[in-house]
């Protein structure tokens, strides 16, 4: 048995490298270039909190491109922060952790820009998550005490981790649980138990969570077991455990099943595209229950379905929507079953279908962008400029998007641009980066000269011409010096260059040369081709029988092209032969000594060159006594003396002679066939018959060079092939069918695109294929205007009315005939921009910063397009406050399809701003409407820019405070609170003071010396109050009052009198309390009632704002009195007898007390009820020195 392999021995592998290699080639690094991202990091990237985080993004260009990053969508100043470095020439970020930074500090969404002159390139978005391993929250764990044959479930609970941990289950040493059918670890964690056994009686049950991505293990607490069998169950409940219900309990009773998860009936469960889906179902029941899953009207999907956990879990991987659908498991055992049926639904993220890709062209030529994707839902296509959404780029009159596509016409330098594709749904997106180059650049060949090519004799030779130019070059080959130009079918010409010689013979050796021209200029290349004699195994092993300890030897005797060196490798089984000196490998054969049992099996002699690789296999067997003439079961010989007969344009039939079967009947016989026309050396599968059957009728294709061979099989094996047949070329005949996929798109106005997808060679029938083109404008009584185009995909219709429905047909034909008539397809011919604007447009203010506008669709035929929407176009023109102009940032709006109405947000307070629609179709704007004016009402303002608290004295501060920065309206006054902040950061009672708008600044007189105060302000306008911004400053204190309070708080009559006052207070208060509770008045009643509340009575018009405060712009404006009480110099001082609404008479000697509006008033004798406040109110234990000033 001989295989035999080469390097480019399969056409198929071969198609497959050359797809890479003709993928786009990238533009050498010596020219401009836009950038492109060539490394960053995945979308989400876990990282390891104690190691320093590298956030990669590497791009190339010229000239070298430079980098920025944004962070949670604001730009990241990466020099204002000590920790953040980017790699040198690079865009990589690097974090220092290991040196003070926090990983979480840096959670959030980054995005890298590489950008040069020529473009934009950005990265994806990366989610930045440091891993987490938290701790196993403390809980107090019950023993369980089961009795035998009952269901049980030990919940693990792991901590919530990044990622989710893995679970498993051990004991104290460290030793895995069994599981069985019987006891398994769901995949939340859970340990299941379907019946208890006596045996499962442990005290070690321990659950361990592991988090692989900080290489950390955290335990849960043991989990202790008690398993009570029916035998002792009696015994020991009478002795412990006496009256209970368990009492004089029966034998184990046996149970049908019962799920214990899922839960219920019926559950559901939505899995994505590509993931892996996982299903499990685990029951309870005696004796154990056996678990079946089925797909309900359907199977479950071939060599992508599993099962694990013994079968209670469902593994399905790569799963697609057409996995969508009812799966049922099913729990049975001798008593009966139990069933679940889980509803899956396979959603998907957005998949490429066509990505786009990069675009080099020159000055004045045309090109397409495509970007397209699927997914469910079906993914929103987006495009970006340099980053920047392509509504809102600068314009590009070369450019116009249609949708997943967009189409470049006459490109100037100034095209250069890089284009991001967004597919995004809710569960994903995908970005890709294509930029489009726009060069004028002479040819270059950047194969290497003289580059040497080597292949086997009969196989294909693949000659790389790989260039670059702008326009595109033409490649032309050449063999020899002075040969002439390349041209038939024994070479094949691809769009990168490369020739490939299908069958290489030693005549194909030679030199050979590539010349690439454009209309710049032309250059050339030689490279080498040596066609080398292919490897064969002249002499096999073969088959042997030994009798044990006996000695044998398998021959392995090669030829081999003189040039190349032969390593030959032997195999027992398929893997290295065993590390034993009694296996002896010569040159050209192996020697087993002293043989064993174990030798049996089969022997593989490989052999290999740089080149090919040919093998053979044989199988020993061993035998105990001296071996007896006995049947030999090999595979059969192969079937000869192959005969066609019959021959029709459609069908043949063949016919052969079986070989001989060595002692295995023949099962089938298999039928392949060559296509010496199309593809000479490469056997396909024809049919299989029967092994008593010799001869079979074979359908054909018409215009195919067939070859028939035969394989026999037997229950060995299958047998060498036959020779090939004789050939038979079938006759040409009409095509069968016609292309697939037509479409008809207008590319301009005045034009239509019919497309289609070609014919392959065996759809061709015959030589001369070609398609007739029929087009026809649509409910126009017109005839088909036909054209008869050669083998392409592509054909463009000029002359025709802007936007107007075709019939479309296209036919394949061969020099035969027709293909049967095609049907029709609609398409349209191309698009121009609309005509005529929007009328009627209303704007509808709603409030501050919301409008809505209204406008009139235009008529469908001045359209002339596919209708996308309307553009609201919209720009703030001045702020009504401040009556100053600004640059004009004009904002857009999209609203797609026929809609007449949207709302425009975000829109400043108390400013004047235009509008205008614009209808919009696959080609781009209409004119626009008339700019609509309307007018934003006022809003709140936002905070002043700054206050500022200066010249603190005894009792008096300066505060200073600058206007808001967006005032929204007219300013009305600002309003000013205070409070003051004891030592335990409690807040005292809150003052509140009106200020005239124009007023920038107050004096704040007769506070509390050495106490610190938190201010408040904030501005208002007719609609209300705007921010507050706060500040907090101290009033200074008398040093020398200082010393003496503290030196009188510490004298022993001091201490001395403050016990006597108080224990004449607490006298005072008993008697208070007796007399109250007999009904009658104490003095403070009395006074109560000889005095009203002044809190109670109407304010006096001029009472509006208590305290002084002066302007720094105006000092010599009269000031406003404090109210009586207030501890103000001589000279404004108010007299108690100035006013009869004085608390004095309440006599508790609370300091700074406040009025009703909240006002200050100054240092009173007297006490009133808390208002609520900004913060906790003062709670300050009275001191010495307290005492001491309310009796000064």
């Amino acid at each position: 048995m001989m295989k035999k392999k080469s390097i480019y021995a399969s056409r198929a592998s071969l198609v497959l490298i050359l797809c890479q290699v003709i993928s786009a080639l990238d533009v050498p690094l010596d020219l401009l270039q836009p950038p492109t991202i060539t490394q960053q990091s995945p979308k989400d990237y876990i990282v390891d909190p104690r190691e320093n985080i590298v956030i990669q993004c590497e791009a190339k260009g010229k000239p070298p491109p430079s980098f920025s990053w944004t962070r949670n969508g604001t730009h990241f100043d990466i020099d204002k922060d000590a920790q953040v470095t980017m790699k040198p020439n690079s865009g990589t970020l690097v974090v220092n952790i290991m040196n003070g930074g926090k990983a979480e500090a840096y959670e959030g969404v980054y995005q890298c820009t590489a950008r040069n002159e020529r473009g934009a390139a950005i990265s994806n978005n990366i989610v930045i998550r440091p891993s987490r391993s938290p701790l196993w929250t403390k809980e107090k764990l019950e023993p369980n005490q089961v009795r035998e044959g009952d269901s049980l479930v030990l919940h693990c609970r792991p901590p919530v981790g990044l990622p989710p941990p893995i679970i498993f289950w051990m004991d104290n040493a460290f030793q895995r649980l069994p599981q069985s059918e019987r006891v398994s670890q769901g995949l939340n964690g859970d340990l299941y138990f379907s019946n208890v056994q006596p045996e499962d009686t442990r005290e070690d049950y321990i659950c361990y969570a592991r988090f692989n991505h900080t290489q950390t293990i955290q335990q849960k607490q043991p989990i202790s077991v008690k398993v009570f069998s029916m035998d002792s169950l009696n015994d020991t409940i009478a002795a412990n455990l006496s009256d209970t219900d368990i009492y004089g309990a029966k034998p184990v009773t046996e149970r049908p099943p019962v799920l214990l998860t899922p839960t219920g009936s019926t559950s559901t469960k939505v899995e994505l595209r590509g993931n892996v889906l996982l299903l499990e179902c685990i029951a309870a029941g005696l004796p154990t229950p056996v678990i079946r899953w089925i797909k309900e009207g359907g199977e479950l999907p071939a060599n992508r379905t599993f099962f694990e956990n013994f079968k209670k879990t469902l593994k399905i991987i790569d799963v697609s929507e057409a996995d969508s659908g009812n799966y049922k498991c099913i729990a049975r055992n001798t008593l009966g079953s139990a069933h679940h049926v889980i509803s899956v639904t396979v959603k998907a993220a957005p998949y490429w279908i066509t990505a786009p890709r990069n675009l080099v062209l020159s000055p004045g030529e045309h090109g397409t962008l495509i970007c397209r994707a699927n997914g469910n839902p079906k993914p929103n296509i987006s495009w970006l400029a340099n980053g920047v959404p392509i509504a809102i780029a600068p314009e590009d009159p070369s450019r116009k998007v249609d949708g997943d596509t967009i189409i470049f016409s006459h490109v100037q330098e100034r095209s250069s641009a890089v284009y991001q594709c967004n597919a995004s749904n809710e569960y994903g997106y995908l970005l890709a980066n294509a930029f489009v180059n726009v060069l004028a650049e002479p040819p270059r060949i950047l194969t290497p000269v003289n580059k040497l090519y080597q292949v086997i004799a009969d196989s294909p030779a693949l000659l790389d011409c790989a260039y670059f130019g702008s326009p595109k070059p033409e490649i032309e080959w050449f063999k020899g010096v002075k040969g002439s130009i390349l041209r038939g079918n024994e070479y094949v010409f691809h769009d990168n260059g490369t020739l490939e010689i299908p069958v290489a013979q030693k005549d194909s050796a030679g030199t050979y040369t590539c010349v690439a021209r454009n209309e710049l200029g032309k250059t050339q290349n030689e490279v080498q081709l040596e066609v080398k004699d292919p490897t064969m195994i002249i002499k096999q092993p073969e088959y042997q029988v030994i009798q044990r300890y006996g000695q044998v030897s398998f021959e392995c005797i090669i030829k081999h092209d003189s040039t190349l060196l032969p390593t030959i490798i032997w195999l027992k089984d398929n893997d290295e032969l065993p590390d034993d000196e009694r296996f002896l490998v010569g040159k050209d054969n192996l020697t087993i000594m002293n043989v064993t049992d174990k030798d049996d099996g089969t022997y593989t002699c490989i052999v290999n060159t740089t080149l090919d690789s040919v093998s053979a296999s044989a199988v020993l067997t061993v035998v105990a006594a001296p071996p007896t003439p006995a049947i030999i079961y090999a595979r059969p010989n192969p079937p000869f003396d192959l005969e066609l007969t019959g021959q029709l344009e459609r069908s043949i039939e063949l016919s052969w002679i079986p070989g001989d079967e060595n002692n295995s009947p023949i099962i089938s016989f298999v039928i392949e066939y060559e296509d010496g026309l199309h593809e000479p050396g490469v056997w396909h599968y024809q049919t299989e018959v029967p092994g008593s059957q010799t001869t079979v009728q074979l359908k054909l294709s018409p215009y195919v060079n067939y070859s028939f061979r035969v394989i026999a099989v037997n229950e060995i094996g299958r047998s060498q092939p036959s020779e090939p047949s004789e050939q038979y070329l079938t006759k040409s005949a009409n095509p069968d069918e016609n292309p697939s996929n037509v479409q008809g798109i207008g590319s301009e106005p005045d034009n239509l695109v019919i497309t289609w997808e070609s014919l392959k060679g065996f759809q061709s029938n015959g030589p001369g294929l070609q398609y007739k083109v029929s087009w026809r404008q649509k409910d126009v009584d017109d005839e088909w205007t036909s054209v008869i185009v050669a083998n392409v995909s592509k054909y463009i219709v000029s002359g025709t009315p802007t936007f107007v429905p075709y019939e479309i047909k296209v036919q394949a034909l061969n020099d035969l005939g027709y293909a049967p008539e095609p049907s029709e397809v609609i398409g349209h011919s191309g698009e121009d921009l609309p005509m005529v604007a929007p009328g009627n447009v209303q704007v509808y203010v709603i409030n501050s910063t919301l409008a809505k506008v209204h406008w009139d669709p235009v008529p469908l035929k001045t359209v002339r397009g596919h209708l996308q929407g309307y553009k609201v176009y919209y720009w703030k023109v001045q702020s009504l406050s401040r009556r100053s102009r600004r640059h004009v940032e004009k904002k857009i709006l999209t609203f797609r399809g026929n809609k007449t109405f949207g709302m425009l947000p975000g829109l400043e307070p108390y400013s004047s701003y235009k509008l205008n629609v614009r209808v919009v179709n696959g080609k781009g704007e209409g004119p626009a409407s008339p700019d609509k004016v309307f007018k934003t009402p006022e809003g709140v303002p936002s905070s002043p820019s700054f206050l500022k608290i200066t010249n603190p004295t005894l009792d008096s501060l300066t505060l200073e405070w600058g206007s808001p920065t967006h005032p929204n309206g007219v300013l009305t006054s600002y309003v000013l609170k205070f409070q003051p902040i004891n030592n335990t950061h409690e807040l005292g009672p809150l003052v509140e003071i009106r200020i005239p708008a124009n007023e920038s600044s107050l004096i704040l007189k007769n506070l509390n010396y050495s106490t610190r105060y938190k201010f408040y302000i904030n501005a208002q306008t007719s609609v209300g109050s705007g921010s507050q911004i706060t500040e907090e400053a101290v009033t200074i204190m008398d040093e020398a009052m200082a010393s003496r309070q503290v030196d009188i708080a510490t004298q022993g009559w001091f201490i001395g009198l403050m016990c006597a006052v108080a224990l004449l207070i607490l006298i005072l208060l008993i008697v208070c309390f007796i007399r109250r509770n007999k009904g009658g008045k104490y003095p403070v009643k009395e006074k109560e009632d000889a005095h009203a509340d002044p809190e109670i009575q109407p304010m006096k018009e001029d009472d509006g704002t208590f305290g002084e405060y002066r302007s720094l712009e105006s000092d010599a404006e009269d000031h406003k009195p404090l109210k009586k009480g207030s501890r103000t110099p001589s000279d404004r001082t108010v007299k108690k007898e100035d006013s009869d609404d004085s608390l004095v008479d309440y006599g508790e000697g609370v300091n700074g007390q406040f009025n009703e509006d909240g006002s200050f008033i100054g240092q009173y004798s007297g006490k009133k009820e808390k208002e609520p406040a900004e913060g906790n109110e003062s709670s300050e234990a009275p001191s010495p020195v307290n005492a001491m000033n309310s009796f000064v």
